[in-house]
Order: C-alpha cells, then sequence, then structure tokens
C-alpha cells in the first residue's frame, strides 16, 4: 500500500461539479414536466430524489455541498441533504444486532446492510414525498466512545413544518452513503464470487459464506430506497483499492488539524469492514442501478477519478 501523500488533501480540485450539477438540471426539468399534472390537480409536486454513491474519501461530501447550493440558492429549491449515517440502528439496537450474531465480523460495528433502520427511512420519505411535516432522525457517531446512537426525536431536524406556504416545502432530496444504490446478489451468484473470487478480491476471504449471505440478505430491503431514486450519481475509481490511501491521508489530515485520529493500522481495520460490500456490489452500481427500468435509462451518471480523485472519463447510464 502507497505511504500517505500530506499534500495531495489540499491539492484537489473540484472538477466533478462542473459536471454533475449540468446532468441533474436536466434531470430535474424533466422531473418538474412529469409534475405538472400533479400541480394542475392541487396537489403539490413529488419532490425530486438524488441518490449519490461513492467510496470513502472520493469527495462526496464537497460534491453534495455544491449540488446543495446550486439548487438551493441559484435554483431557488429547498433542498434536503440525507445521508444512509442518518438512518443507523440504535446503540441498543446495534449491540443487541452484534450480540445475535457474534461471528459475523461485519455487524459488530454499524456500517454494512443490516445495521440502518430501513423502516424509519421508508417511513421517512413516505412522509417528505407526501410533503407532510417531517422530523429527520439525527445520529450522533462521537456517542459512547465512538460507538455512535441516534439522537432523541426532540433533536431530530424539522422539515416542512407549513405545509400551507408550497414555496416552503422541500422540493430535492440528496440522498448519499457509500451503499446508495446496491442491489443484492442471487444466493447463486454470492456463492461463486466467494468460492471463486478475482485475483484482486482483498477480502471476501476473510468472511465465512454464511456471514455474507446475511449481509446480501439484510441489502434487499435497501431496494426500496433505490427505486425511490430519479436520477443517480456513481463516483468510481480506477482502482478500488486507492480507498486505503484516501481514508489514510483523510485520518492524517485528521491528527495534524486536530491532535487526535485513527492510526493507520486502525484505519486499514476500518476500511476492511466495508470492502467487502465493494467487492460484491460494486459492479451492480457500475452497470446501472435502474437497469432494466427503461423509464430511467439515462438517469445515472458514472464518473470514474484517478488516484489524484479527478475525473477520468464519464458515461450516462
Amino acid at each position: 500500500m502507497a505511504a500517505p501523500d500530506a499534500p495531495l488533501q489540499s491539492r484537489v480540485v473540484d472538477d466533478k461539479s462542473p459536471i454533475c450539477i449540468p446532468f441533474i438540471l436536466s434531470q430535474l426539468e424533466a422531473h418538474k414536466e412529469k409534475q405538472s399534472s400533479r400541480a394542475e390537480g392541487g396537489q403539490p409536486p413529488r419532490p425530486f430524489i438524488i441518490g449519490l454513491n461513492g467510496v470513502q474519501g472520493v469527495g462526496k461530501t464537497t460534491l453534495v455541498r455544491a449540488l446543495a447550493q446550486t439548487l438551493q440558492e441559484r435554483q431557488g429549491l429547498p433542498t434536503l441533504v440525507l445521508s444512509i449515517d442518518d438512518f443507523y440502528l440504535t446503540h441498543a439496537d446495534q449491540l443487541a444486532l452484534a450480540a445475535a450474531h457474534p461471528d459475523n465480523a461485519l455487524v459488530q460495528y454499524r456500517g454494512e446492510p443490516g445495521t440502518h433502520d430501513i423502516p424509519l427511512a421508508l417511513s421517512t420519505f413516505t412522509s417528505l414525498l407526501s410533503s407532510q411535516p417531517t422530523h429527520i432522525p439525527q445520529y450522533d457517531k462521537s456517542a459512547y466512545s465512538g460507538l455512535g446512537d441516534r439522537l432523541p426525536p426532540s433533536q431530530w431536524k424539522p422539515v416542512n413544518q407549513t405545509p400551507e406556504n408550497p414555496t416552503s416545502l422541500i422540493k430535492v432530496i440528496i440522498l448519499e452513503g457509500w451503499l446508495i444504490g446496491f442491489r443484492p446478489l442471487s444466493p447463486e451468484t454470492l456463492q461463486a464470487r466467494w468460492s471463486t473470487p478475482s485475483p484482486n478480491t482483498k477480502t471476501l476471504h476473510k468472511h465465512t459464506l454464511d456471514s455474507l449471505s446475511f449481509i446480501n440478505e439484510n441489502l434487499r430491503q435497501y431496494d426500496a430506497l433505490t427505486d425511490l431514486l430519479d436520477a443517480f450519481i456513481h463516483i468510481d475509481a480506477e482502482d478500488l483499492s486507492w480507498v486505503y490511501d484516501w481514508r489514510l491521508e483523510q485520518e492524517s489530515q485528521l491528527r495534524k488539524e486536530t491532535g487526535s485520529g485513527m492510526t493507520d493500522e486502525q484505519v486499514v481495520r476500518f476500511v476492511d469492514g466495508y470492502y467487502p460490500a465493494y467487492e460484491l456490489y460494486g459492479d451492480g452500481v457500475r452497470e446501472g442501478v435502474f437497469k432494466g427500468d427503461e423509464s430511467k435509462r439515462g438517469h445515472q451518471l458514472r464518473l470514474v477519478v484517478g488516484r489524484d480523485r479527478s475525473v477520468q472519463w464519464k458515461e450516462v447510464i
């Protein structure tokens, strides 16, 4: 693994927003046309939902910020940014999940499919899509010495609190996260990938087939979220293993700025916890999260970045 390149962080230029923003605005215009009939019937238009997937350290945060600012300030569209992290299980439920599957290293900590409260996520989206007053769950990753916990409902973020005022209602939702758009595999495909990994496979052999199957079955719940998306952005890497270097660089910078952070060994273990899902489900995202839905052909934008996280090429799927 390459040694962290400390100056790289400061040299990264946002070359993704100039590509993504025009794509999203064109998709948004098409969405508005489809929603015009709702407005004629006296109903508020259904919010436009953008999914954004990218490996850790690739630049999702910068892109989300630019997208939200463009939509909110330049387009005048009330925009809500949601992370899949907002819907993690409570601390107590995560502990119970880990205890129920003590031999499955993938669910001993939050992150993988199965460690989110998908019914809560779906009920939140149901409320948002009908423009009802909604409170957005908030998650504190620092609670319980970093194990994390959901904040009490009294501290959740209120939106759509004045439904009688259409101009204040959420018009765009950005749902971002490292596993947004992942689709489960068939049991046969999962077994084949586990039993005959490719030369580039790094982590699948560290887990039993039962452990991976548990994650795969839980991922089926997430399809209901993916099916809600109107547009999708995927930030991919020419070499997936660079995620280790990017996270090492980020944590090194954090230690310099704050005096605290994970050690290099802790970073590697941290990324190891997510990497099996990248290996299992990344190809499906590359092929298209809307595959088979002709009404959403051309609704996915894929950006492929190099080692310095700059865009090397793009495609619309």
